[in-house]
């Protein structure tokens, strides 16, 4: 009869079996709770992480937008404020430019005024005399030396306030390239989207890059360039119209001298004239009066002449009587008469040698005087010529009055109005 061997080993109740298969049981239904809380949860973590994830991207796209609108605000703001500095800097370079015109404008009347006063330095003589015509002369030089430095100032004033526009405008200039370029930049950032081809993980994109400001300095940095820009255009304003009322103030000066010159130089060659044909009627006269004189000291020549022959004759009667002989030799009336026609005569001739002797010193006399007064008209005639030239280069002026005031065709002391213009489209 065959045996069975069997190998020894441990052997489970029935009751341990069954508390075995419960445990499983139990374990796996645990498991299985916890496995679905957790994929609960991760459909609750996914649902909110993705919300978020799209409420996020819509807010930074919002918040883009926003920032997009208040860079191009600014934008537009810096490029109007830009283009009216550069409109008041082109209306202030044109007053400038017509300052410096009017400022060219005054070399003219200088160098008329020069030249009559070197004209009038010609004068010889008594003509050479400080009258009112020199006065003004000298006045319109110290109003035209007047005129020019404050129409410098106003150049001078107009050049600086250019310059101060222009470094504003180089401001504006500035911003309004990191303003367009930051538009370029948030533009860009705003149409990316998570399809987008050119989007990767960047190491540290949260680091704040040196030279970072805030919103509030970014405002106020661009808002600073706009009032400073405003405020140097309102400066420039102001400046132009100092300008116009200067240019129209010295062109009253000037003309109103122009007009005092004139009358004082018509009064004076007026006055000359007259003193010229008083000294021509004068020297007439004297002349005249010479030629009288002459004629009357030929006459007294002759008279004395004339008297020898009777003064001869009674002479030799008187020498001859005294011949007579004895009792002849008598003082008789014949003697007398004699004697007293003798004295007669000599007395006449001697009285006609008194006169000649004085119509001669005067004659003399007037003849010197003739020489001063055809000397004084010599020179009364050259001192009228130049008060005349001097009437005539003077005319100059009252044809520039009459054209164009105080504009001249000539080119600009300084050209301070080109600037860098950024395109602003």
């Amino acid at each position: 009869m065959a045996t069975l061997s069997s190998k020894p080993s441990l052997r489970y109740s029935v009751s341990d079996w069954a508390t075995s298969n419960k445990q499983i049981s139990d374990a796996a239904e645990h498991k299985r709770s916890i496995s679905h809380e957790i994929r609960q949860a991760a459909r609750d973590l996914r649902n909110d992480t993705a919300n978020k994830t799209n409420w996020q991207e819509y807010d930074s796209s919002r918040r883009l937008s926003d920032r997009i609108n208040d860079v191009a605000r600014w934008k537009e703001n810096l490029k109007v404020c830009a283009q009216e500095v550069d409109t008041e800097m082109d209306a202030l370079t044109m007053s400038k430019e017509e300052t410096e015109r009017a400022l060219a404008a005054t070399v003219l009347p200088l160098e008329v005024t020069a030249e009559c006063l070197t004209l009038r330095e010609g004068r010889r003589g008594k003509e050479l005399v400080s009258d009112p015509v020199e006065a003004e002369l000298k006045k319109e030089v110290e109003v035209i030396d007047g005129v020019q430095r404050s129409l410098q100032q106003c150049i001078d004033q107009a050049f600086e306030q250019l310059c101060r526009l222009q470094e504003a405008r180089q401001q504006l200039t500035i911003d309004l390239q990191d303003k367009i370029e930051a538009l370029d930049v948030d533009m860009s950032c705003l149409s990316l989207t998570i399809r987008s081809p050119e989007i990767s993980l960047k190491p540290n994109p949260s680091r704040v890059p040196p030279g970072s400001t805030t919103p509030q300095h970014w405002e106020q940095f661009s808002r600073y360039n706009v009032t400073r820009a405003k405020e140097e255009m309102q400066a420039s304003v102001q400046i132009r119209e100092n300008n116009s009322i200067t240019r129209a103030q010295v062109q009253n000066e000037l003309e109103a001298q122009r007009m005092a010159v004139e009358f004082a130089l018509r009064k004076r060659t007026h006055h000359q004239e007259q003193a010229h044909h008083e000294m021509q009627w004068q020297l007439k006269t004297t002349q005249d009066e010479i030629t009288e004189l002459e004629r009357d000291i030929s006459g007294l020549e002759e008279d004395m002449h004339a008297k020898m022959a009777p003064l001869k004759l009674v002479h030799t009667r008187l020498e001859n009587r005294i011949k007579r002989p004895g009792m002849d030799l008598c003082r008789d009336e014949v003697q007398f008469g004699l004697v007293d026609e003798a004295k007669q005569l000599e007395a006449a001739i001697l009285a006609l040698k008194q006169k000649l002797a004085q119509a001669q010193h005067s004659l003399q006399s007037l003849k010197q005087h003739e020489a001063q007064m055809i000397e004084d008209l010599s020179r009364k005639q050259d001192a009228l010529s130049l008060e005349q030239r001097s009437s005539q280069t003077r005319q100059h002026l009252t044809l520039g009055v009459q054209t164009e005031g105080l504009r001249s065709a000539v080119v600009p002391l300084t050209n301070s109005s080109g600037r860098f213009k950024l395109d602003l489209a």
